[in-house]
């Protein structure tokens, strides 16, 4: 039973108070870059490495990465495994019978998380572009790890290696009469591979990958939207001068 009650509370990565709580902090804004090409490919690139092994993607297929400027070749020799199919939608590595035999359920699907996980405190881009750069070792959690914008996360830091480790840093203030901390920022406590601009940079790219992958035909449809409203607006004036002319002779 206590294996059972461990799986779930890994898989659902929160306990019921902090469900009830909500984010520990506000999110911050991530950066827009889904009309960015490179930014896109190097978020393929870090979703494939860093994401794939435990989530799938199971609503996109690996060919419909042309539309983010990579060619089938491309595609094939750095962002499919051996195994995969130009035309395969995006598995997990990690099998599920073993995903769910190791965290008591499958890892959720990311193909919509960045829409999905929209609410009131703010857009699911915010949300992940957060998560990703506030976690924290905790050595009281099974796997280590804790998060500011998820609370008892149950998922350790998949991109550890990149940011390093770090430490909350907190401040005491005085709120409604008693005296609380907030948090004030971060203290590196080990190094990463990247500097800390370059791994916002590159948690910024994968999340407009992640919002991208979540609506493939948004610019699209952002660039018809734009011209419709356009030919609306230039068929009104032509509609106004045939009405003031058709009605000129009654009075």
């Amino acid at each position: 039973m206590k294996k059972i009650l461990l799986g779930l509370m890994l898989s659902f990565g929160l306990s019921g108070a902090a469900l009830a709580a909500g984010p520990s902090i506000p999110y911050d804004q991530a950066p827009k870059r889904t009309n960015d090409m490179a930014a896109l490919q190097n978020g393929a690139k870090l979703f494939v490495n860093y994401c794939l092994n435990c989530h799938s993607a199971a609503f996109m297929r690996y060919n419909r990465l042309r539309d983010i400027g990579l060619n089938d070749k491309q595609i094939a020799e750095n962002l499919t495994f051996t195994t995969d199919k130009i035309g395969d939608t995006m598995k997990a590595n990690i099998s599920p019978a073993d995903a769910k035999a190791w965290f008591g359920k499958v890892p959720p699907d990311l193909t919509l998380v960045a829409r999905s996980r929209s609410s009131r405190a703010g857009p699911g881009s915010d949300y992940i572009y957060t998560l990703l750069r506030t976690y924290y070792r905790d050595e009281t959690k099974p796997t280590g790890w804790n998060n500011k914008a998820y609370p008892n996360i149950g998922m350790p830091n998949p991109l550890w290696q990149l940011q390093g480790e770090q430490a909350p840093v907190y401040e005491k203030v005085t709120s409604h009469g008693q005296e609380v901390e907030v948090l004030k920022g971060w203290t590196q406590t080990k190094p990463g591979t990247m500097t800390q601009a370059e791994f916002d940079q590159n948690v910024g790219d994968l999340v407009a990958y992640l919002q991208w992958m979540a609506e493939p035909a948004q610019n699209s449809r952002v660039r018809i939207g734009v011209w419709v409203l356009i030919f609306l607006a230039a068929f009104t004036v032509v509609a106004w001068r045939l009405n003031a002319v058709f009605w000129k002779d009654i009075k």
